[in-house]
């Protein structure tokens, strides 16, 4: 402990400095912000209106009242106007690997991050039925063009996690990256079947008990044959 005439706050020798916490986002980048979140969501209440595939990016961009030239400097394209959702969940997965507390397993802590998303309702989880949630899922897996897109994003959250886990417990890259795929699949495969069940009406307290269970069972399957990452 440090001697009792230092601060608390103060660090003792060969102790890093806390990190200085990040500047406020400026004006300018807010106001950046707050335009993507507009042309998005103008967006997806076209193609919700309308199907995906019936309107055009000419009249998304005059609904939010913005050229093509600028909407297409804040989304690559036509589908990334949907499937920016998932950017920020991209390296959930691995987030939470390497922000696990010590001693705890890489699968253990993806294991506790998915049913705390459960228990939260997480839409990710498919375990939501606010209706604005029910129908974005419906216009996504009734897209073929946004499944399509939307394997991108699995992999690039394939690949996040696999450094993960070979940083976290070693082994080779290919292991590493079959045991990310494996996790992967089970997570999408459990909130796909959270959302089906949920929008055909069966009540979220219900299925959650079920998706709970499921969970477990799937996760002790993941943990019989992931060796090291398990």
């Amino acid at each position: 402990m440090p001697p009792a005439t230092e601060s608390p706050t103060s660090a003792g020798p060969g102790t890093p400095e806390p990190p200085t916490p990040a500047p406020p986002p400026g004006l300018r980048a807010r106001k950046k912000q707050r335009r993507f979140e507009e042309i998005s969501e103008t967006a997806i209440a076209l193609f919700l209106e309308k199907g995906f595939e019936k309107v055009s990016v000419a009249e998304v961009a005059a609904a939010a009242e913005v050229s093509k030239p600028t909407l297409f400097r804040y989304f690559a394209s036509k589908e990334d106007l949907v499937l920016h959702r998932f950017a920020d969940h991209e390296d959930e997965a691995a987030r939470t690997v390497a922000a696990r507390p010590a001693g705890l397993t890489a699968l253990d802590a993806l294991h506790r991050h998915f049913l705390a998303g459960l228990d939260r309702h997480d839409p990710v989880t498919g375990l939501n039925d606010a209706e604005g949630v029910l129908a974005f899922h419906r216009l996504l897996y009734g897209t073929p063009s946004l499944i399509a897109r939307l394997h991108g994003y699995q992999n690039r959250s394939e690949q996040a996690l696999a450094t993960a886990l070979h940083e976290a417990h070693g082994g080779t890259p290919l292991d590493a990256r079959l045991a990310a795929a494996q996790i992967i699949a089970v997570q999408r495969v459990l909130a796909e079947d959270n959302w089906h069940r949920v929008a055909r009406g069966e009540p979220v307290p219900r299925v959650h008990e079920d998706a709970v269970t499921a969970a477990n069972a799937a996760y002790a399957q993941l943990r019989s044959g992931l060796g090291r990452y398990a």
